[in-house]
């Protein structure tokens, strides 16, 4: 049975694109058979290489990982046909079928945005001539928004610093995007050599702390703080949210962490119902009263047979 890809490049199951690609280049290196010249040397280089094409890829990964090495008969659209209950990895962990036949002539086709003559030192020589295209890499860089810039979406300009110095784009953000989300730039990844079509670049979103609001997938909570009176009384109340101010309803006898609902009103969702924001109660007693307010008080605790320690009406009516 063949090998495990992770096995193969000697990397953990959750290894990271970079750490994948510095483990293909040492091992391509190593077992290339113009530089080792042991005799199963070109077989580890075919198998290196063909762990490298899918690991490499984000989409063949994931049927990798899911499907183990029954991957290939798995179609491109997997996951809108196949529901979390089907399928599953493979018992053992994943494998898979017998490694593509990569020969010395033609290794160069290695995909993923290698360039061989870095990855060889150039040991070759400057005319030698390469076998074929080989394709650029598939790249992420993360995207980080405020809350508002998220709900809101729309164009935004992003400049990037790489080797071969900044590149601007103009990124269009769905409204509504959540956090972790990829945007994908179709193209615009690492540069395909000999004429080989470049990679991707996918801007993963990060939604950025903020002062006031919390967000959780497409909910949004904010704190509601409530005078003692209106707590107890009830009322309209106005409530920031992403979009702008608005009003809530107040329920009478409403106290601390109580959650009012605003259907509707959390982030929006382009292929479906937009999330709610809640407002969670949190009820205020002024810091330093003045003499009238603490005879209010007075007064009222005199009249009153509340008590919050005992009293069954504790909470929520």
């Amino acid at each position: 049975m063949a090998r495990d890809f992770y096995d193969v490049l000697d990397v953990s199951r959750d290894a990271g694109s970079e750490e994948i690609q510095q483990a293909f280049r040492r091992l391509a290196r190593a077992n290339h058979p113009d530089i080792n010249r042991d005799p199963a040397a070109e077989e580890r280089f075919k198998e290196i290489n063909e762990a490298y094409r899918v690991l490499s890829d984000p989409e063949e990964r994931r049927k990798y990982d899911r499907f183990g090495e029954d991957f290939r008969k798995v179609p491109d659209d997997w996951e809108q046909t196949v529901g979390a209950g089907v399928g599953g990895r493979a018992r053992g962990g994943p494998r898979y079928g017998p490694a593509s036949g990569v020969s010395s002539a033609d290794f160069d086709d290695l995909g993923g945005g290698i360039d061989l003559e870095d990855l060889l030192g150039g040991m070759f020589g400057r005319g030698r001539a390469r076998s074929g295209p080989i394709a650029g890499a598939d790249q992420e860089v993360e995207l980080p928004l405020t809350v508002e810039e998220a709900f809101r979406g729309g164009p935004r300009q992003v400049t990037l610093t790489g080797t071969d110095g900044p590149r601007s784009y103009t990124v269009t953000i769905p409204p509504g995007v959540t956090d972790g989300q990829r945007i994908r730039l179709a193209g615009e990844g690492g540069r395909g050599v000999g004429g080989g079509d470049p990679g991707d670049l996918y801007m993963v979103t990060r939604l950025l702390p903020h002062p006031l609001f919390r967000v959780s997938g497409r909910d949004i909570s904010v704190d509601l703080p409530l005078a003692a009176w209106e707590a107890a009384l009830g009322g309209s109340v106005p409530v920031p949210t992403p979009a702008g101010g608005t009003k809530v309803e107040v329920p009478p006898g409403s106290s601390t962490g109580r959650r009012l609902r605003l259907r509707g009103q959390g982030m929006p969702n382009p292929r479906g119902a937009p999330g709610d924001l809640f407002a969670e109660v949190e009820v205020m007693v002024p810091p330093r009263p003045t003499d009238a307010e603490r005879d209010l008080f007075a007064r009222l605790a005199e009249v009153s047979d509340f008590d919050p320690r005992r009293d069954t009406r504790r909470g929520q009516p």
